[in-house]
């Protein structure tokens, strides 16, 4: 029977435990387990009166619940409904007040600063002047009693001193800002003084290099018509300055990273960065397609390196290279840029080279299934040819009716089980000779935006992107050989 009794309260002192309500304010105890004479009440629905309790309860990272419960010692007695004999309510509006750091007490009303300010008192009566003594005191006392002191010079001269430190701490801050908004936007000023950098994000060789190439193209960007949303042109410029375009665009070839990043690097969207790369496409394609880059026989003569002296009469070397490409969704189009060489979806162009280095000839992008041979043929080369020029290419270009006058090329063997000592010789010095234009082909692609798979979304313009590209290589970098730099120097003398 005993046993019973235990079990039965301790039951009994369980649901006493979980029905108990207790204050939520700061330092104070109440539980309406030990004190039925205080009521608990809710916080309001009022979403302001709410606010209001809360701020007064002063908890931190706090948000009442349904449970949540302020006890009635911390209103006042006009808080409440007058209901004797019935449970204790609160009038609407009602806001806690009384708290253990107020001492359970409403301080009283601070007085204004009008109140608390001490009043000078009322100034003496003005009596008539009567005599001319009196009015030339009045005109020879002055109109108030301050003076100067040594206490107050010592304030002065300590306030002017804390105005000139000011002063020049809010300078040194001017200079800070301006060099923490210099560092969070990448634009060319952050790189003017290393030219490492300016090779990394431009393949320009230094800032001077960049800025005469700069030079050359600046009076035409005052007629550059640019790309916008609506699909249409428009004159107006964008937040970046003109040469901050540019290197946008040239760090957008140099390190291939995505629009969306270009973006958060010069702190602009990522539709804008893309109208801005299209934009400098089509403008440098233009300005530097209008510069002839091909060269007569006679400045090929004049530059020719000794090395060609056994093929003097060559006016180009060409080869072909192929860019990785997004494999489109369609099988026609897959058909038509899928290279059985490369394994995998590519653009595939034609670059020539004159004997002494620099770039003179650069056909469009055409898909990766062509042929040298088509793709000769189509590249837009064969008129500039003549039948007093030479070209020298590779064992893939069938191409001896399509050129004029000679060409250079590789020996095959043939039917042959081994090929003549003359021809292993001649293979090997065009080989030696060729593998030139594969070095100024290495040289673009150092561009690693050609150098990763090519999205299908910017095909629309990747043919003038790699033409300036190649274009480029022209102004960024200098000759092929070290030699050939002293030799064109000899020729110059």
């Amino acid at each position: 029977m005993s046993g019973f009794r235990v079990k039965e309260r301790r039951l009994a002192y369980q649901r006493v435990k979980k029905t108990a309500l207790h204050c939520c304010v700061p330092l104070c105890a109440n539980s309406s387990r030990y004190n039925s004479t205080i009521s608990f009440h809710s916080f309001p629905v009022d979403v302001l009166v709410r606010a209001e309790w809360m701020v007064r309860v002063r908890r931190d990272d706090f948000t009442p619940s349904k449970t949540s419960r302020v006890c009635s010692r911390h209103f006042q007695k006009g808080d409440f409904v007058n209901n004797p004999g019935k449970l204790r309510r609160l009038k609407k509006g009602a806001i806690p007040a009384l708290f253990s750091w107020n001492n359970f007490q409403i301080p009283a009303p601070r007085a204004s600063v009008w109140e608390r300010r001490p009043r000078a008192d009322s100034p003496p009566p003005v009596h008539d002047i009567d005599s001319e003594e009196e009015m030339e005191l009045a005109t020879l006392a002055p109109d108030h009693d301050y003076c100067i002191t040594p206490t107050t010079a010592m304030v002065a001269d300590q306030l002017a001193e804390e105005n000139d430190t000011l002063r020049q701490k809010v300078k040194e801050l001017e200079l800070q800002i301006q060099a923490l908004q210099l560092r969070s936007c990448l634009g060319l000023k952050r790189f003017a003084g290393s030219d490492e950098d300016i090779r990394f994000y431009t393949r320009f060789h230094s800032y001077d290099h960049l800025m005469a190439f700069w030079r050359l193209i600046e009076p035409a960007t005052s007629r550059m018509i640019r790309v916008t949303t609506e699909k249409t042109t428009s004159n107006r410029s964008t937040k970046l300055l003109p040469i901050d375009e540019l290197f946008l665009f040239l760090n957008y070839l140099s390190t291939g990273c995505t629009q969306r990043e270009l973006g958060h690097r010069f702190n602009i969207r990522r539709t804008t960065a893309s109208r801005i790369i299209t934009t400098w496409a089509n403008f440098l394609y233009c300005v530097l397609g209008a510069v002839c880059i091909w060269m007569t026989p006679e400045e090929i003569t004049a530059n020719l390196p000794p090395e060609f002296k056994e093929y003097a009469d060559t006016q180009v070397i060409v080869d072909c290279t192929e860019l990785r490409c997004q494999t489109p969704s369609s099988l026609v189009l897959q058909s038509e840029v899928y290279s059985h060489y490369k394994s995998h979806c590519t653009f595939k162009a034609m670059i020539g080279m004159a004997p002494h280095g620099p770039l003179t000839f650069v056909s469009a992008l055409y898909g990766g299934s062509i042929s040298d041979r088509e793709l000769f043929r189509l590249s837009g080369i064969i008129p500039l040819l003549s039948p007093d020029m030479a070209v020298m290419v590779d064992k893939g270009f069938r191409v001896d009716k399509l050129v004029p006058g000679r060409l250079h090329r590789p020996a095959f063997r043939s039917n042959k089980e081994q090929m003549a000592a003359q021809d292993v010789l001649e293979t090997q010095s065009i080989a030696r000779l060729r593998v030139h234009v594969e070095r100024l082909i290495r040289r673009v692609k150092e561009n690693k935006l050609f150098d990763t798979v090519i999205p299908l979304s910017i095909s629309g313009s990747i043919n003038q992107l790699f033409t300036v590209s190649c274009i480029l290589c022209n102004y960024q970098n200098g000759p092929l050989v070290k030699d050939w730099r002293e030799h064109k120097s000899q020729v110059e003398i």
